[in-house]
């Protein structure tokens, strides 16, 4: 079921071993609990071998594709969807031998992937991460720059509101979905759930604006929220990345550059690399 998926089953195992890592050191200890056992426990005693740690997931979902465009570039026509899925190769391909993380692509050609799809497709590979990576328009033509999103009820800004209406918004995951019998066990489920996701999206979004802004021109106030469909995991951290603005004409022309879409991926394959190797995704 949903609310048991790999990222919850880490919690319960990482508490689980420490109380037992914590119980066998209060028993290595001289006298401890007055067992003659622990008196005869040896304190320089090698420990056992650490079991090397499964890599982590990162999924990339190039948005749009087939017959939707995305956002066309207000000056040469730019389509979104090429864009992005450029992007999201490239960042597939920094990552390709990075050791401990994994990448996916929701798409990797031209063509069009509901947006329940690519969620679902990201809570069945078990995803620690979740990237849906865009170059929308903005109704002002003069906002530039690199925003991100995390999933919220209600939008923090005017922008952020008509940008997840155009991105297909869709209601939150509720408790039914949980498939749990008792509604109210449910309810407290998916309460836990969202809420340890979505602070994790918060920090990670926090933490990817500070690595790429040092090299990428950032839009003003660029952590922002609203209710994105494509964000509504309950169990994956999930971030919508505004690389840019089409609408505005220094954007397109940006990346509209294959050098640029390579120093905007390479920048997100660091910063999704360190954040999965971070004790954020313990």
């Amino acid at each position: 079921m949903p609310f048991a998926r790999l990222s919850s089953r880490r919690q319960f195992l990482r508490l689980g071993l420490g109380t037992l890592a914590a119980l066998a050191v209060t028993t290595c200890m001289p006298g401890a609990w007055g067992s003659p056992l622990a008196m005869n426990v040896s304190p320089s005693a090698p420990l056992p071998p650490a079991k090397p740690r499964s890599p982590r997931l990162l999924v990339l979902d190039p948005g749009h594709g087939g017959h939707d465009p995305g956002a066309l570039g207000l000056t040469d026509g730019t389509f979104e969807k090429n864009i992005v899925l450029d992007i999201a190769r490239r960042v597939a391909s920094a990552l390709e031998d990075t050791p401990g993380v994994k990448v996916h692509l929701t798409r990797t050609e031209d063509l069009f992937l509901p947006l329940p799809e690519r969620v679902a497709l990201a809570q069945h590979l078990n995803a620690d991460l979740f990237l849906s990576l865009h170059a929308d328009s903005a109704p002002n033509s003069a906002a530039r720059g690199l925003s991100t999103y995390v999933l919220s009820p209600h939008a923090s800004d005017k922008l952020a509101g008509q940008i997840a209406a155009r991105e297909n918004v869709a209601g939150l995951t509720g408790p039914e979905d949980l498939n749990v019998d008792d509604p109210d066990v449910a309810a407290i489920l998916f309460d836990l759930t969202t809420r340890r996701t979505r602070d994790v999206a918060r920090r990670a979004q926090a933490g990817l604006v500070r690595l790429v802004g040092r090299k990428w021109p950032l839009l003003e106030n660029p952590t922002r929220s609203a209710n994105f469909a494509v964000l509504r995991s309950p169990e994956i951290p999930s971030v919508l990345v505004e690389t840019g603005f089409l609408s505005n004409p220094h954007d397109e022309a940006l990346l509209r550059q294959a050098d640029q879409r390579q120093k905007i991926a390479t920048l997100i394959a660091k910063s999704a690399t360190s954040l999965l190797r971070s004790p954020l995704f313990g």
